[in-house]
């Protein structure tokens, strides 16, 4: 096979590869500046959204501050005057023991005067006057007269009648006329005084069971406030907990996205200068590598590189790709060089603009290839002569 056919295969295959990577590094590029654009709009929003909900949450954090503290008030009030009302039942249940035995009392005492002045009245009717004074309503009947407000002649008459005075004598039908009267002007005081009693304590006995019921409702009111309160105050203490965690982290992420955004302009700034110099880099290897084939695909160049090829004595036995390439920038330079092209080849060989490291791993294989076809052809010289 023609060496110089495979150098090119080769060296066409190295521009197809660079190609191919050239496009798979374009694609990656573009991807990477769409980034660049949708993920900077994407972070200009993000930033933007942030920097309008840390005013609305500090706002919020204070709002629910504020009523979390009016509702621990609030739970405190309720409570004092729950204990407040309770304390006040009980004052008012004690008072109003303390009246109804008070009136339990008056009444009973008024209803047995009421009763001794009633048989006294009888008695004096039916002129057992004597009989009655024997009895223990007679001796009430006394000791209510001396604690009665009567006039001095209406008592004088009444305590002479019970000091036990003849009621057969004549003196005494004229006198107990009137100590009836006397008596029953004072049953009918007593039993008016009596129905009084009865009315304020029955008035009594309706204020307290209506002040009792209010207490009651009260209570119960403020219970359930104080109930509904605190839920309501473990709500705002989570939703403040909340708002918080939720500023803190909103905080965070719109220093980290700020941040963030002003490397990603300066690395796609970067970037674009690295694809701009890797872009030109490629251009140049691109240009060289066509010269290159261009320059070889020429019908001569087989023929041009046996001649300035030297004999066998550029073939050893053990020669590095160092010396080879040495040696063949050495033939390339030399006075016999007339073709203009084998400049561009040595400038290639030179390393200029590029790496050409394949290119000359190539060329030293080209170069043994071709010293083993001079030494075939100076046999065959030889075998004709």
């Amino acid at each position: 096979a023609n060496p110089i056919r495979r150098v090119v295969n080769m060296l066409q295959a190295m521009q197809s590869k660079i190609q191919a990577e050239a496009k798979k590094e374009e694609e990656l590029f573009d991807k990477f500046q769409c980034y660049c654009k949708t993920g900077g709009e994407s972070l200009t929003a993000s930033i933007e959204a942030a920097k309008t909900k840390v005013p609305g949450l500090v706002s919020d954090i204070q709002e629910a501050t504020a009523q979390k503290e009016q509702l621990e008030s609030d739970i405190a009030k309720a409570t004092k005057d729950r204990k407040a009302a309770i304390a006040s039942m009980k004052e008012a249940a004690a008072l109003h023991d303390k009246e109804a035995d008070a009136y339990h009392k008056e009444s009973t005492e008024t209803k047995a005067n009421i009763k001794a002045m009633g048989l006294a009245i009888q008695a004096l009717e039916k002129g057992m006057a004597g009989s009655f004074l024997q009895t223990q309503d007679g001796a009430r009947l006394g000791l209510l007269v001396k604690q009665s407000s009567l006039s001095d002649g209406d008592r004088e008459a009444i305590t002479a009648f019970l000091s036990g005075g003849d009621s057969t004598s004549e003196a005494y039908a004229p006198a107990s006329g009137e100590i009836v009267g006397i008596l029953k002007q004072m049953k009918e005081t007593a039993e008016d005084d009596l129905e009084e009693m009865e009315k304020t304590e029955r008035d009594a006995v309706a204020d307290f069971d209506k002040l009792w019921a209010a207490k009651k409702s009260e209570i119960k009111s403020l219970y359930a406030a104080a109930q509904t309160k605190t839920a309501r105050l473990g709500e705002v203490k989570t939703n403040l907990v909340d708002m918080t965690e939720d500023l803190d982290d909103t905080k965070k992420g719109l220093g980290e996205d700020t941040k963030f955004l002003a490397d990603l302009g300066k690395n796609c700034a970067t970037k674009k200068e690295e694809w701009a110099a890797r872009s030109k880099t490629r251009s140049d290897e691109l240009v060289a590598l066509s010269e290159t084939i261009k320059i070889l695909n020429d019908d001569d160049a087989l023929d041009l590189f046996k001649k300035t090829l030297p004999s066998t004595s550029l073939l050893q036995v053990q020669v590095s790709s160092r010396d080879v390439m040495r040696h063949a920038r050495q033939v390339l330079g030399a006075d016999m060089r007339s073709d203009s092209r084998l400049d561009f080849i040595s400038l290639a060989m030179q390393g200029k603009k590029t790496s050409f490291d394949k290119l000359a791993e190539m060329i030293d294989k080209l170069v043994i290839q071709l010293g083993k076809e001079q030494v075939d052809d100076e046999k065959k010289k030889e075998y004709c002569t």
